[in-house]
């Protein structure tokens, strides 16, 4: 190994809650103040958007601050998953379309939710 930044880890691992916090939070907020306007893109009823987005806001805050980021990583892998099925197989998006709206980006965040669920988020916390 040429670094050993293992020290790093702790600080990594907040830093990568609190960017999906913030991306989460951002998506989960439009799908709960305008459900009718977001249901339509994403394909959902309107009582389903708003579900969605509370239940994007509850892990974005669960990441953020460090309390239960288990259970807010859960609930955007299945988030993610849901837009990865829906991508794949009822749009047929390819994994990178040319305008960037491909599955990729929903890998990203999962795999990211697994880093998350598997770390305990790290030992940092923040209230």
């Amino acid at each position: 190994m040429i670094l050993d930044l293992t020290s790093l880890i702790p600080a990594a691992l907040l830093l990568l809650r609190l960017i999906v916090a913030i991306v989460f939070f951002s998506s989960g907020k439009s799908h709960f103040t305008d459900p009718v306007e977001r249901g339509k893109s994403v394909g959902l009823p309107p009582s389903v958007t708003r579900i969605l987005g509370l239940a994007e806001i509850l892990a974005a805050i669960s990441l953020a601050f460090g309390i239960f980021p288990q259970i807010g990583a859960l609930i955007i892998i299945f988030t993610m998953l849901g837009a990865i099925q829906k991508k794949i197989f009822v749009w047929k998006t390819g994994f990178y379309e040319d305008k960037g709206y491909g599955w990729h980006y929903d890998l990203i965040f999962l795999i990211a939710a697994l880093v998350i669920i598997s770390t305990n988020g790290g030992q940092y916390i923040i209230i």
